[in-house]
Formats: C-alpha cells, structure tokens, sequence
C-alpha cells in the first residue's frame, strides 16, 4: 500500500501539469483501493424488493429470495443523486507559501516545487472529479479578500470540466477577509448541501471566520473543513539562519530559528486547537490536512462525513 500511495504524493502529482488528469489519476487510484475496503458501495442504498417484470435486467435478481419463495424479485436500489455540494477555496497569498520538501530525493519529480494554493487545487479537482463520478451536483467558489467567482450547484461534465479550466488559472490576492465571502456564500446557497472549505485559515479576526462558517451551518449545511498547511509551518524545521517575508504585507524578519521556535510552534499550537476546538463545537468537521500528505486523504476524510463515519 505504500508502494502505491507514494504516487500521489503532491510532488509526483505536480509533474502531471493538467488538473484533469491530476483528478482522474488521484480518483482512480482512490476507488481502486475503495473496493477493497468497508466503503464500497457507499452511494447505493437497497431500498426494498419488487417482483421480476419481463425485460428487468437479470443482474438484479435476488437469487437467494427465489431459493426461498420460488419466484423471481429484483432488488430495487435508492441512489445519492440528489447531493449538492459546494466546493469553497481560499486563493489569498499566504496559500501561495510553497511546500518546501526536506527529505533528500534522487527522483527529479519529487523536486518540482509546489504551494499549499496548488495543493489545494489538486484537492478540489480530486473531490469534484470524485463527486462527478458519483453524479452530485458540483459548486465552486473562491475567494480571498472578496468573492471572486461563484459556480452554482449541477451536475453536467461540462459544468465539471469549467470548474476545472477554473483552478487552473486561479490568480491570489494579497489579503485575507474570509468572514465576509463566507457569509457572502451562505446567502447564495438556496438548497441545503455539503459545503466543504479548502484554506490555511490565515486571517487576523479568526472570529469572523468561525461565524462565517457558522453561518453556512444554520443554513442547515453539513459543513467540512481542510486546514491544509505546510509541512514545515507545523514542524517549523529551519536550522541556519533565514529571513521570513509575510507574503500578506511583505514585512521581513531575520532571525536564527532557535531563538523563536518554541515560541513559534507554542502560538501557532494554538492557533490551530482555537480553530479546531471552535468548529467541532459549532458540529463542523474539522480536518487538519498536511501538504506531505497524499492527496486521496481529502477523499477518505468526505466519504466519512458522506457517511456519518467521522
């Protein structure tokens, strides 16, 4: 299985280069290994039986009923058709930090150097290639200071195929605001769904995005969230000397890494539990995702929720 897996690490996923085929290959692989685990066949429900109509397809006779009854029934099934899902990407600057790789690598496309926005990306056209597959309807949105297009909720694969033309030209901004497209967002959305947030979470009045997700959950949405960061942002691994530049308002610090990693990591613990310990509070799933981390996670994590499992 690690063998597998180390495939769709993001830096093998970068050399691909077309978003589509990033999804396709991340989805395929995912379902694959879906067989053989307790998901598989998550998006059919038995519903109830009903007897055996002259051209009914044979393939759903419930052989064992006519061992019992001597007559032929058909099971009948419900599909999830009817999900809208509403796919929401933060696109401020500080998603442009890009996921340094510190491992030594012989393997040239391990190099390719990538951000936490193109991670994202990989994320959102995986779980929309996923989602088409399973014939939900597919919202987009993304956004920094301000909401910056918006697709609504369907199901086409030409709808799918604009979402990912979309991600593949996705410019960032300098600011975070995130309170105010969310809230933006929540008053756009006229049928109940699962809305599901990709960002770092960097905003200065976090209290204003805790409400704007809030705001989407008494709406009556399941909602999720991927607080997707860097490797080295949670373990912050520096060694020598390095300058740090916010990539928001491009202030600098030069400094040697012993002198503020404890503080450093004891902030930003703390940064992460406040989001993590509010959101579950307000019964949105909070999910920590790391840019080392193989993209399929993203599907296992939504399939949970789909389930009810997390």
């Amino acid at each position: 299985m690690r063998d597998s897996r180390r495939y769709l690490a993001p830096e093998i996923l970068a050399s691909i280069g077309n978003l589509e085929l990033i999804a396709k290959f991340v989805v395929e692989g995912f379902i694959s290994g879906l067989h053989k685990s307790p998901y598989h066949g998550f998006s059919v429900e038995f519903s109830q039986y009903r007897q055996y109509m002259p051209g009914d397809d044979t393939k759903h006779i419930d052989w064992k009923a006519y061992a019992r009854t001597d007559r032929y029934y058909i099971k009948q099934f419900e599909e999830e058709t009817n999900l809208n899902c509403y796919l929401l990407l933060d696109t401020s600057e500080s998603m442009m930090h890009p996921v340094a790789d510190e491992r030594e690598t012989t393997e040239p496309a391990q190099r390719i150097p990538i951000t936490k926005l193109q991670y994202s990306s990989f994320l959102i056209a995986s779980l929309a290639y996923f989602m088409g597959r399973q014939r939900d309807a597919i919202g987009f949105a993304y956004f920094d200071e301000t909401l910056h297009e918006y697709f609504p909720a369907r199901s086409s694969a030409s709808h799918l195929h604009a979402i990912l033309l979309t991600l593949e030209t996705l410019q960032t901004a300098k600011g975070t605001q995130l309170g105010v497209p969310l809230h933006q967002i929540a008053e756009r959305l006229t049928k109940r769904g699962l809305v599901i947030l990709i960002s770092d979470l960097y905003d200065e009045n976090q209290a204003e995005v805790i409400k704007g997700l809030e705001h989407l959950r008494h709406e009556g949405h399941e909602v999720i969230v991927f607080h997707v960061l860097a490797q080295q942002e949670l373990a912050f691994p520096y060694e020598r000397p390095i300058r740090f530049v916010d990539a928001e308002t491009g202030a600098e610090i030069l400094t040697t890494p012993e002198a503020i990693q404890e503080s450093y990591l004891s902030h930003f613990n703390q940064f992460v539990n406040d989001y993590s310990l509010a959101l579950r509070q307000a019964d949105i799933d909070y999910n920590l995702i790391s840019t080392s981390t193989p993209v399929d996670f993203a599907l296992t994590s939504y399939l949970a929720k789909r389930q009810g499992l997390s």
